[in-house]
């Protein structure tokens, strides 16, 4: 695969950024539990979620905002930063679905010779429920650097 550097000047306001999809399925998340140290059950323990009023076992939130840097990451790699990415954890996503990220650009400037991009930044669960929403600043390369 060919990585293609996205550009500062190649960037509008409003403009979509590509999605990422990741299957949450209940391996991805016993490796994000044994990664992050998060085991409280209501990820992988199915029964111990049931007992406490959920519909099934549920997507860690920090995994989510990981896959929303991991989304970010590969829409500016090579030449671009990210500076900052903040969400909120307002939603479910369930065990063996698809977490949809997606992002869109909100404002681009320059402030102290960097090229800053702003987004809002979001995952949403297979039926267009917004659950995790959040904000992003990256830096890109101009075309001239």
């Amino acid at each position: 695969m060919i990585e293609q550097k996205v550009y500062f000047e190649d960037v509008q306001e409003g403009q979509e950024i590509p999605t990422l999809t990741v299957l949450c399925d209940s391996q991805r998340l016993v490796m994000w539990a044994a990664g992050s140290g998060d085991f409280y059950q209501i990820h992988y323990d199915k029964d111990f979620a049931l007992g406490n009023g959920l519909p099934e076992r549920i997507v860690h939130g920090a995994l989510k905002h990981a896959l929303l840097g991991r989304m970010l990451h590969e829409w500016i790699a090579p030449g671009g930063r990210i500076k900052r990415v903040a969400c909120q954890y307002r939603g479910m996503d369930l065990v063996d679905k698809n977490v949809i990220c997606k992002g869109v650009v909100t404002k681009k400037y320059q402030q102290d010779g960097q090229n800053i991009v702003e987004l809002d930044v979001w995952t949403e669960s297979e039926d267009g429920q917004k659950t995790t929403p959040g904000t992003a600043v990256v830096v890109l390369p101009s075309r001239g650097q």
